[in-house]
């Protein structure tokens, strides 16, 4: 039987302005199993930083008039290529995160479900009509609100889920018609990759996507370029808290973790609920921002 570790080291570049870039430093991923070398991919350099910044200004000037039905079909067509790939994204994400195969598999099948539902999503960004007769000068008067999408995004992503929280940030920002600058975790960004191939062939326009796996210094300048609209991370509370301070007037979506807590009443099954906590609480050594950390028993 083929061991999943005997699976051959591959080479990645990563994509800027439509163009997979072999530039750069070699950034080495190790499988933090047993240290064996999974593959290979480059360090962007300062100036590819600008380069995916002014691809995604540009691109949002195409993305931003995209109609509905074609969002849909390009998020449905991302869902549709992790399902016909689904193997070869559950190896990937249990070499190089060191996950079970079987929560890795678990892991892809979410990640197939979150550009489906954002697919469904693209066709219901609805707007709104309100009265504005609330006072006699007013009166036979009305407003019509329509959304719009915001703009190029800068996101950055953590080590413990490689495929699902990146499919998290680029799901609902295509599905609303925006631009990306992603940073994937250092430790896994050949999951990225992988998912980068999938946006490309679907059709999506070229530098809406941009994939650099930058070091934490570098991808501060996401941070700070007024020209990126939003920041979307998930990753410490430390980093998170520290980078909003740095994003200036840009709108910032922060996913911290959690606090989660048990509840074990006094009628329950004791020992299937300390089976579940244990699991909920060690699974994937605990790296879950739902694992299990406080337990209040009756």
């Amino acid at each position: 039987m083929t061991r999943i570790t005997d699976t051959p080291a591959v080479s990645h570049g990563f994509l800027l302005d439509g163009q997979w870039l072999s530039e750069g430093e070699a950034l080495e991923v190790r499988s933090p199993f047993d240290h064996h070398l999974v593959g290979t991919t480059f360090r962007p350099r300062t100036a590819h930083i600008e380069m995916a910044i002014q691809a995604a200004v540009r691109a949002f000037e195409v993305t931003r008039k995209l109609p509905s039905y074609e969002r849909q079909r390009v998020l449905q067509s991302v869902a549709q290529g992790i399902t016909d790939r689904r193997e070869d994204f559950a190896r990937t994400i249990a070499l190089e995160a060191g996950k079970p195969i079987r929560t890795a598999r678990a892991e892809v099948e979410r990640a197939i479900f979150t550009f489906n539902i954002a697919a469904e999503e693209s066709t219901r960004i609805y707007g709104e009509w309100l009265p504005m007769d609330l006072q006699a000068f007013a009166a036979s008067r009305w407003a019509m609100v329509r959304r719009f999408p915001l703009g190029p995004i800068a996101a950055i992503t953590p080590f413990n889920f490689p495929l699902n929280l990146v499919a998290h940030k680029w799901a609902p920002a295509m599905a609303a018609g925006c631009t990306l600058v992603h940073k994937p975790a250092s430790q896994t960004p050949l999951s990225s990759l992988l998912l980068a191939e999938l946006v490309e062939q679907a059709g999506w326009p070229r530098g809406a996507l941009n994939v650099l796996p930058l070091s934490s210094r570098d991808a501060e300048r996401l941070v700070a370029d007024e020209r990126l609209k939003m920041l979307s991370f998930t990753g410490s509370a430390a980093v998170g808290w520290d980078l909003k301070k740095k994003a200036a007037k840009k709108r910032v979506t922060l996913e911290l973790g959690g606090n989660a807590g048990v509840i074990v009443h006094h009628d329950a099954d004791l020992e299937y609920a300390a089976e579940r906590c244990t699991t909920g609480g060690f699974s994937y050594a605990g790296q879950s921002c739902i694992s299990v950390q406080r337990i209040f028993v009756h």
